[in-house]
């Protein structure tokens, strides 16, 4: 039987929104299922609270609202994150991702958070 795990997309607001949400989805209050982009994408790949035999769904309830607040804007304020702590090989790619979310061009975070589910687990996430 399909084990599934719900999002309200009321309730994200910001990519730590993200992480605190899916968390406890899945593994219950204070739970834990990432906390960046690459051990979001590891713990989809199983052994983090999801069942062994990957029989699982991620419903991401009202994803528009999810949508709108983790656009650009919220893409460029974690980009500036990322940019002051990255390597300084990586700041000139960084440094263009964030000037392009800036002017509101680019993929956003919750466009990375899909790529990453479907990428991951195709079919697991469902956008509702």
């Amino acid at each position: 039987m399909t084990k599934t795990y719900v999002l309200d997309g009321e309730r994200i607001r910001t990519l730590e929104d993200f992480w605190l949400i899916i968390g406890e989805a899945v593994n219950g209050p204070g739970g834990y299922f990432g906390r960046n982009l690459d051990s979001f994408n590891d713990c989809l790949r199983g052994g983090f609270g999801t069942p062994d035999d990957d029989d699982f769904k991620i419903v991401w309830l009202r994803h528009e609202v999810s949508r709108r607040t983790l656009g650009h804007p919220e893409t460029a304020r974690h980009l500036e994150e990322v940019l002051g702590r990255c390597h300084s090989t990586n700041r000139p790619r960084v440094a263009e991702e964030l000037a392009a979310a800036r002017r509101g061009q680019g993929p956003t975070v919750f466009d990375w958070l899909v790529d990453i589910a479907e990428g991951q687990a195709p079919g697991v996430l469902e956008l509702r």
